[in-house]
């Protein structure tokens, strides 16, 4: 996994076992700014190799779950402070590979850092065993390492959703395969070779592939928990992968989040309308928890639209990401481009209203990249493909609702429920929140601004299974073992 870099070209390595490992074929990571220029390279791991680091993990896992906690966690602090001293080369990596404006691949690594310290600060109190003294005797619950974790990332946060697998997975004793998305797998890479640095062999290991290598690490027996993030249908072929050997599952998947804004919002809060505005488009609008449909109230319904364009105007400036007056950069490959564009494309043959928003710093860079300026669709019905479908691109339908009854079925009829946000006075709000099915409701704010990692996240419905962040995200990584000591040993109720 060393990586190699000159002035233009990255070269990524499997690390399997300790060990750097060459394939006999790699592909190339194109830069979304300017797809004609390659970024870097990373291989394409057989499965053979695949099998070969879980394998490594497994041998590994023997002796690592029986290192003390607090060496754990040292190993994990010394691996923090290598990270953040490498920040810079970390970010410029990202931004290119990704399209992610340099103060956005920042923010992933903020987000990192924030979560791998409060799980080594929780840590060993979150895994302390704990001893009951009872009238009928003793118990003690443990929690003990699962084995090896499959870790599957992917490419819109490739930093943030790979230490949020790593981190806990480490700590609680377990080891890792980690495979990066082949569209984001270069500074993910860079990320885990600087923790790996830190740990025994095998310990973490890192491939890259595609269904072959997906297929070993979700199917393989020795494989005992995977950590998936990424879309409800790949999900769905990692469940029946799993099924043979009824693996523990961690998946936190899509979400077609809404943003609802009642009849007592303010649509004078230019704070509030940048808020929302960050959290229909930041990254591009690539990030599972953005909000990506907005319920406005009818009788604010017209001013809002013209305050949120207004808001929007002021924010969104699409350009290199290495510029420092851009917000929004590219999207990360041209298969999400034509996506987007499509669902843009069918709402207006529909009969909706686009309306583009921002301005674009660099019309010649713009047309050769992988760039989508942001749009506001209006006039939408509530089953569109753009309104029930997770875009996951720079576009944002807005409608109108006429009561909190109707929206709040509005909310829930979708198949996801990853999170939603609910903006006006904080009671209206809360009661409103109260009603919404979604693993995290946020009140005047959304998105990565409302994310807190000291409390557990992930979705309902078919937006995920488990929880990622808090100390039930370091726990998730274990398993409960109670042992029962009995005062006394023989049952009243049997006769001898």
């Amino acid at each position: 996994m060393t990586i190699q870099a000159d002035q233009e070209t990255i070269i990524v390595e499997a690390f399997i076992n300790g060990q750097n490992v060459k394939s006999l074929s790699q592909e190339a990571k194109e830069n979304p700014t300017n797809p004609t220029e390659i970024v870097g390279y990373f291989p394409v791991t057989t499965k053979e190799q695949a099998v070969e680091a879980i394998e490594a993990a497994a041998g590994a896992f023997k002796t690592w779950k029986q290192t003390p906690i607090d060496e754990r966690i040292m190993m994990m602090r010394k691996a923090i402070e290598k990270i953040r001293t490498a920040e810079n080369e970390i970010v410029h990596l990202l931004s290119r590979e990704h399209g992610k404006p340099l103060y956005d691949a920042h923010g992933e690594i903020y987000v990192s850092l924030m979560w791998m310290e409060f799980a080594c600060n929780e840590a060993k109190s979150a895994l302390q065993e704990e001893i009951k003294e009872h009238e009928n005797g003793k118990t003690i619950l443990s929690y003990d390492p699962i084995g090896v974790v499959a870790a599957i990332s992917p490419w819109n946060y490739p930093i943030a959703l790979s230490t949020i697998k790593i981190a806990p997975a480490l700590l609680a004793g377990n080891t890792i395969v980690l495979k990066p998305s082949p569209y984001a797998p270069l500074a993910a890479a860079k990320v885990a070779e600087i923790i790996a640095s830190e740990f025994p062999a095998g310990v973490i290991n890192v491939v890259h592939g595609d269904a072959d290598v997906g297929v070993e690490l979700t199917s393989n027996p020795l494989v005992t928990k995977i950590a998936f993030t990424g879309g409800t249908a790949t999900a769905k072929h990692i469940i029946k992968a799993a099924s043979e050997t009824i693996k523990d599952m961690t998946l936190e998947l899509g979400g077609n989040d809404a943003a609802i804004f009642l009849e007592s919002f303010d649509v004078h809060d230019e704070r509030a309308m940048r808020r929302i505005v960050i959290s229909n488009f930041l990254t591009a609008g690539q990030i599972c928890m953005i909000a990506k449909r907005v319920y406005v109230h009818r009788s604010i319904y017209d001013e809002f639209v013209e305050k949120y364009i207004e808001a929007a105007n002021r924010w969104i400036r699409i350009g290199d990401p290495f510029d420092s007056n851009t917000t929004v950069g590219p999207v990360n490959n041209l298969k999400q481009k034509n996506y987007v564009l499509g669902l843009v494309e069918d709402a207006q043959k529909r009969g909706a209203k686009v309306i583009p928003l921002g301005q674009i710093l660099d019309q010649k860079l713009f047309e050769q990249g992988y760039y989508l300026q942001p749009t506001l669709v209006l006039g939408c019905d509530v089953h569109d493909p753009i309104v029930v479908e997770e875009q996951f691109g720079p576009t944002v339908p807005i409608l109108p609702f006429d009561d909190e009854e109707q929206v709040i079925h509005l909310h829930n009829e979708s198949i996801y429920g990853l999170t939603s946000s609910v903006w006006g006075k904080e009671e209206d709000a809360i009661s409103v929140a109260r009603q919404l099915e979604a693993g995290t409701t946020m009140i005047n704010t959304a998105a990565v601004q409302g994310l807190d990692v000291r409390f557990p996240f992930g979705g309902v419905k078919q937006s995920g299974i488990g929880r990622e962040y808090g100390v039930e995200g370091i726990r998730t990584y274990t398993e409960k073992h109670v042992i029962n000591v009995p005062k006394t040993l023989d049952l009243p109720y049997i006769p001898e």
